[in-house]
């Protein structure tokens, strides 16, 4: 072989060596330069506020860090889409997202029937689908290894609110639900949890997502003479309930899980929701004695105009986590990568700051933390 033949062939070999590098080491959503991540979530609608907030937690911590240099050099740019907390519209945005916008993984998504609606997208796409604001339990079993939970699931949210009850010798229960993916397996998960502990379930009524129309509910439920109120949905039709009970005169409780955004749940009830408790699934964002909580003050609570809430504070939380995950991926970056990196994480090697998750393979329910909060006067949540 000539010396210019050989030269050739090894160019052309060379050539070939990288392009087949290169198709190895690419990865859909990673350039050189940034990282696509995808979120479709309300940003108008009956649950704009769960949306929006978490998003501005997330992209306060996304910020921090594209402004120190990113992830071994990658900004990290989350492409986010409004659902209006409708499944149809959902599944529109996931599709977009992973087909025209080619997004490295989903985060952030918001609700239950949101998030179901995605799943066979998610599932075909083998896309991560990291921080699902959802508790719901399809979400956790049967294992899924492309979904990560970093809040606890609405199981032990209701476990955690039964205690308080049995404690406070409370067991004249009702429910209102919002009548969907969310209300109706999440009732199941109450009745199976009331069962456990010999307790009745006295009634339930139904409300329909988007809905304020709660008048016939709030009646039917007044008259089974309950104690305490369990409530399934999201902060209007939820507000709703609160006032038109209490203007017919009822003076029992009202329990609501996480999902419902307790800070605009007070700011719409306002009188009529003093009283009222619902279980958070991240540290109370008012404190300054957890670090976490401190860091998010600091670094979310620069922007004017900005008031701290937990939907904010547990989106912040969720891009720390994915971020470590992002860094311990190695820069030769690829969703496999994520995977097993994110399933290093727990508390003995890395330190969120007092809020620990812990990753495993074959558990991607990163915590069960809850805790309570109340409303009081003038729309304020104590601890």
């Amino acid at each position: 072989m000539s010396i210019l033949v050989k030269r050739a062939f090894l160019c052309a070999l060379s050539a070939c060596l990288l392009i087949s590098g290169g198709a190895v080491r690419a990865e859909t959503g990673v350039s050189e330069s940034h990282i696509l991540l995808g979120q479709s979530a309300p940003f108008s609608g009956p649950a704009a506020e769960l949306g929006r907030c978490f998003y501005d937690g997330a992209s306060a911590y996304f910020d921090l860090i594209n402004a120190r240099g990113g992830v071994h050099g990658r900004s990290i740019e989350l492409i986010a889409a409004d659902d209006e907390y409708e499944p149809d519209k959902t599944v529109v945005n996931t599709q977009r997202l992973i087909e025209q916008d080619k997004v490295f993984a989903l985060f952030g998504y918001v609700g239950t029937p949101t998030s179901l609606a995605a799943l066979p997208l998610i599932n075909k796409a083998r896309i991560p689908f990291f921080a699902p604001v959802s508790g719901a339990q399809f979400l956790r079993e049967p294992f899924n290894p492309l979904i990560f939970n970093i809040r606890a699931s609405y199981a032990v949210e209701i476990a955690y609110m039964l205690r308080q009850l049995v404690g406070n010798g409370k067991s004249r229960i009702v429910a209102f639900y919002q009548n969907d993916g969310f209300g109706l397996s999440t009732m199941e998960t109450l009745r199976s949890k009331l069962k456990e502990r010999n307790m009745v379930l006295l009634a339930s009524a139904p409300v329909e997502r988007k809905s304020e129309d709660v008048a016939a509910a709030a009646k039917y439920l007044i008259a089974q003479g309950p104690e305490i109120v369990m409530q399934i949905g999201a902060y209007m039709s939820s507000a709703a309930l609160i006032t038109a009970m209490r203007e017919l005169g009822y003076n029992g409780g009202f329990y609501n899980l996480s999902f419902v955004g307790a800070t605009t749940l007070a700011a719409i009830t306002k009188d009529a929701g003093v009283g009222t408790v619902v279980t958070q699934v991240v540290p109370f964002p008012w404190t300054k004695r957890v670090p976490i909580v401190y860091e998010y003050q600091r670094v979310y609570g620069a922007k004017a105009g900005r008031s701290y809430d937990f939907s904010s504070l547990e989106g912040y939380i969720a891009a720390k986590v994915l971020v470590e995950g992002l860094r311990r991926a190695g820069r030769q970056l690829t969703r496999d990568k994520l995977i097993h990196a994110l399933e290093t994480i727990n508390p003995r090697s890395y330190n969120v700051g007092g809020f620990d998750i812990r990753f495993a393979p074959g558990d991607h329910n990163g915590s069960n933390y809850v805790d309570i909060t109340a409303i009081t006067r003038n729309a304020k949540l104590v601890n």
